[in-house]
């Protein structure tokens, strides 16, 4: 919880990124996530929007949350990992790692992905927080490669892991009695059958 502050008004403004989301996803399931205003979603949680402005630079990013947080926490978790495991393994346990989300998580992660995934008005945005997820495996690997992250072998194995997890999480969506793990999990498989075949 982030500390009391006062509105022009003198009322104390108090509110954390967790109160700002679920807020925002209550009303993108009321009036869509077009319909929802940036004016909305702060009267909601009760704060002015130049302290919403605080949390998040624009509304498209409320459906990511707190990201910048995620990818350093992915960056160390691929480290973390026992390095002397190849390194399409230490990414494929990463990646499973990174999706995990506890079941009473608000908003519920299911209802997160199919924001992000399945709404227009974010797809462009969605495209630069994607790069940013890239980076992180593309520095992993050229780390353990010793090249330029740049080069060929980062860039197609980072392309390579998020087409792998977005096809994964949209296996998911689309069969709601399914397990995100599952589709991780088997993703990597699948491509390499039909890569073999």
């Amino acid at each position: 919880m982030c500390p009391a502050r006062r509105s022009p008004a003198g009322r104390p403004e108090a509110t954390s990124h967790a109160e700002i989301e679920q807020a925002a996803f209550r009303l993108f399931a009321e009036k869509g996530f077009e319909g929802t205003t940036l004016d909305d979603i702060a009267a909601a949680v009760g704060v002015s929007r130049r302290t919403l402005f605080r949390y998040y630079p624009s509304k498209n990013d409320i459906p990511w949350g707190q990201f910048d947080h995620s990818l350093a926490a992915f960056r160390q978790l691929l480290r973390d990992l026992p390095q002397q495991l190849p390194v399409h393994e230490v990414i494929h346990r990463g990646v499973l790692a990174f999706n995990e989300f506890p079941e009473d998580a608000d908003p519920p992660h299911r209802e997160r992905m199919r924001l992000i995934i399945e709404t227009p008005a974010l797809q462009a945005h969605s495209v630069l927080r994607y790069a940013d997820w890239r980076a992180v495996i593309a520095d992993y690997v050229a780390e353990r490669l010793g090249v330029d992250p740049r080069a060929a072998e980062p860039e197609i194995i980072s392309q390579a892991w998020l087409a792998l997890a977005l096809s994964a999480h949209t296996l998911w969506l689309r069969n709601p009695g399914s397990s995100l793990r599952s589709h991780l999990a088997e993703a990597p498989g699948s491509l390499l059958a039909h890569l073999g075949g």
